[in-house]
């Protein structure tokens, strides 16, 4: 199998407000962690300006490795633990 393209996954994640106080902070430091990775290229994260409780996520990794490094860690995070039944809605896109 050779070189893969750039791994992008773009979506939502909805944060209830009466968990905010918790898992905003959480979320802004796996945002924050996920930029340090190897192979990360962009990872922003918005607040819909429509509704409080959505945020758009918009990240991009260099290639499918990088890409299951991130999600690696996602998993084994506090953020990871913490937001599990959170609801999201992503697509994922291989680019060439």
């Amino acid at each position: 199998m050779g070189m893969t393209g750039n791994v992008e996954l773009t979506g939502r994640i909805t944060i209830p407000a009466a968990e905010q106080a918790e898992m905003v902070p959480l979320f802004e430091e796996h945002a924050r962690l996920s930029r340090g990775e190897p192979g990360c290229l962009r990872f922003e994260v918005t607040p819909d300006p429509r509704n409080p409780e959505v945020f758009a996520v918009s990240e991009l990794f260099i290639d499918e490795t990088a890409f299951e490094a991130h999600g690696a860690r996602t998993r084994a995070s506090e953020w990871g633990r913490q937001s599990a039944h959170l609801v999201r809605k992503f697509d994922r896109a291989v680019l060439e």
